[in-house]
């Protein structure tokens, strides 16, 4: 495996992922109190776990509160490089390319200056404290509750929330379940290294994409007619799987669009106000197959599959 990810390869095969190092929170009773302007987003388009916590930032409109900087979709030995926009690989979106924060030239500054002793891989998303130029937190989970909840004082969409009380329980019972099985399946089936724990990733996944299909038989979402953030959480896997998991994590036994509901569901969610903006195709597929040469040494981008997720979605199948 590459260099970043030994430590999380096992003697028998199988991809362990490291634990998120930095877990501290954001509160009015915390020493992190949810101010406008004093926190700043680094994320990768690429990512699934950062891309969740950017369309956690928008949809709560917390745009004016929380700066935003977009990592180069490449990473190389030394992680995630903050570079200039090139004339053959265009900028994202409006987004930043350079930090313009800190004017780091890589996302493992920031890890060093909060941690000097830091020596595991560099992960995105990272939420910065621009007063003690720290991380307060990378862990995608932590980020998105305090979006909605710590920040809501401040955030445009006070109305907006993705973690209604009323099913707290049940929310964190399904959002544990796709994490472990569809995503961050799909890793344990890519980064796999012997036959037998690629075969049992590969089916586990596909099991719980079965189960997944059944549930949208009875309701357009996970939790009925409304979204919320275990939606995303599925969303940011499904809307790279076609595109990259299917060939290069070799999760090939169906795609999105094999599924009736799962798509009519990925393009349902694809086309609400502002989501198809924070997708990026271009960063999705030169991050996976630039970025994991011993996955795929010639390190050569496909030119497809063509995904059209504009189409108007369909009624969902019903269970008889």
């Amino acid at each position: 495996m590459a260099a970043q990810f030994e430590k999380e390869a096992t003697e028998s095969g199988e991809f362990e992922r490291q634990e998120d190092a930095f877990r501290e929170w954001i509160g009015r009773s915390t020493s992190y109190p949810p101010v406008a302007g004093r926190y700043h987003l680094y994320v990768s388009l690429a990512c699934p776990w950062a891309s969740r916590t950017l369309i956690v930032r928008n949809l709560k409109g917390l745009q004016n509160a929380i700066g935003l900087t977009i990592v180069d979709p490449v990473r190389d030995e030394n992680g995630w490089a903050f570079r200039e926009p090139s004339e053959k690989w265009p900028p994202a979106q409006e987004f930043e390319s350079t930090d313009p924060v800190n004017h780091f030239k890589y996302l493992r500054e920031a890890y060093a200056a909060t941690d000097p002793n830091f020596d595991q891989r560099v992960t995105v998303p990272v939420l910065w404290d621009k007063q003690t130029k720290r991380i307060v937190n990378n862990c995608e989970d932590d980020i998105c509750v305090m979006f909605n909840d710590a920040f809501n004082d401040i955030a445009a969409n006070k109305d907006v929330d993705l973690f209604p009380k009323e099913i707290a329980d049940e929310q964190t019972k399904l959002s544990d379940f796709v994490y472990e099985n569809i995503n961050n399946g799909v890793y344990r089936a890519g980064f796999a290294t012997r036959q037998r724990p690629y075969e049992i990733s590969c089916r586990k996944l596909f099991e719980a994409l079965d189960e997944m299909e059944n549930r949208l038989t009875k309701s357009r979402y996970l939790f009925g007619d409304r979204i919320v953030e275990t939606d995303w959480r599925l969303f940011c896997t499904l809307v790279r799987f076609d595109v990259v998991y299917f060939g290069h994590f070799k999760c090939n036994l169906r795609r999105v669009v094999d599924y009736p509901n799962l798509q009519n569901y990925l393009v349902d969610l694809y086309q609400q106000p502002g989501i198809a903006d924070m997708v990026n195709f271009d960063h999705i597929k030169r991050h996976y197959y630039m970025t994991h040469e011993q996955i795929n040494p010639t390190r050569i981008v496909p030119l497809g599959p063509i995904v059209d997720l504009t189409r108007a979605p369909a009624a969902p199948r019903r269970s008889a």
